[in-house]
């Protein structure tokens, strides 16, 4: 008995998975369940298997890719929402401007009516009549035909500014509705990718300390570089960028080597994969959009075998990830939570094309 509690002392306690990483596990293991289910027919049901390692890793690398998915959706939002916010704005300058212009307008129009009620409101053929000078009177008279011009032209002006306000506030009421849009998808976004990674976080933790080391290998291996190539110091490629710019870009790349990946940055301490390729071209004077899926189609599209340094590269079938090419099959790229900016080459993921920006 005293043996067996010592044994059990020894025994490591792992920590309980709560919410959807629990559902996670829970579906790694139903197959396995399943399958023994059938084995023991109408006997009692056998616990469930715990998801074995290798079940756990390729979890948590889909759960990383998810991530990222999740990622450029929110940048793409985010970038939207920027745009919906300075339209929304540049409408409220409008329509405050051409409010002023409108009562500047009704301030004439009143003087106007002013002077007019001032002046007396009887007939003109009786004002006529009743002149004790009628050639004042009929000089008098055509200022007052000019000042009924003047009248219809404000009248007429102050129309149009009434109409044209209503026009642009409707198009603010649009903006905004489209500004609310967007930043509810952020919120979306943002959800799911920090439930992603807290899943894998999650999962990470019910691996042993030997079997961390062997996910986080092969996971260097599947994006690309090891230990080294995390490192400033790294051994660079040696590259003949085409081009001065694109020679900038890439000498920016390899400045932020070893900086750590953040989902949604863009700098200059930290970046996700667009981020960075961004961040590189902004650096050589070239704007690039904000996601890998619209900086596809920001410069001409090059088959893999005319690769040329400074050259964007992409992977996965929903052009998720995005590098930059260096030369001689390596790029510099931001790979994933836990990874930080490296060198790697381009075959280690599934390659979706490549663009050239200048």
């Amino acid at each position: 008995m005293a043996a067996h509690r010592r044994s059990a002392h020894r025994k490591p306690k792992q920590r309980p998975l709560t919410g959807s990483a629990a559902r996670t596990a829970a579906t790694l293991a139903l197959a396995g369940a399943a399958t023994a289910g059938s084995v023991t027919g109408a006997g009692a049901a056998p616990a469930e298997p715990a998801p074995t390692a290798t079940q756990v890793r390729a979890e948590v690398d889909r759960l990383y890719h998810d991530a990222e998915v999740a990622t450029e959706k929110y940048n793409g939002a985010k970038e939207e929402a920027a745009t919906a916010t300075r339209a929304v704005d540049a409408l409220a300058d409008e329509a405050a401007r051409r409010t002023a212009r409108l009562n500047t307008a009704r301030h004439a129009l009143g003087s106007l009516a002013t002077a007019q009620y001032r002046s007396g409101t009887l007939d003109p053929a009786v004002q006529l009549a009743l002149s004790s000078d009628p050639d004042a009177y009929l000089q008098r008279a055509s200022y007052l035909d000019r000042a009924g011009d003047r009248q219809n032209g404000l009248l007429r002006g102050i129309r149009r500014q009434v109409s044209q306000i209503t026009r642009v506030k409707a198009r603010a009421d649009q903006e905004t509705e489209r500004l609310a849009a967007r930043r509810a998808e952020l919120r979306e976004h943002r959800t799911a990718i920090r439930t992603k990674l807290a899943d894998a976080r999650k999962l990470l933790d019910t691996l042993s300390a030997d079997e961390r080391t062997v996910y986080e290998r092969g996971a260097d291996a599947r994006h690309g570089g090891g230990p080294s190539h995390a490192d400033r110091s790294a051994d660079r490629v040696p590259v003949a960028a085409p081009g001065s710019r694109a020679a900038q870009a890439i000498a920016f790349a390899h400045s932020a080597i070893g900086k750590p990946y953040v989902w949604g940055a863009t700098g200059p301490n930290a970046f996700d994969c667009s981020g960075l390729t961004q961040a590189a071209w902004k650096a050589a004077g070239v704007s690039l959009p904000r996601t890998t899926y619209t900086q596809i189609n920001a410069g001409a599209r090059i088959p893999r075998s005319q690769l040329a340094p400074g050259d964007l590269v992409f992977f996965y079938s929903g052009i998720s990830h995005v590098g930059l090419y260096i030369g001689g099959g390596q790029m510099i790229h931001a790979p994933r939570p836990g990874a930080p900016v490296r060198i790697a080459p381009v075959d280690e993921m599934p390659f979706a094309g490549a663009t050239r920006v200048a």
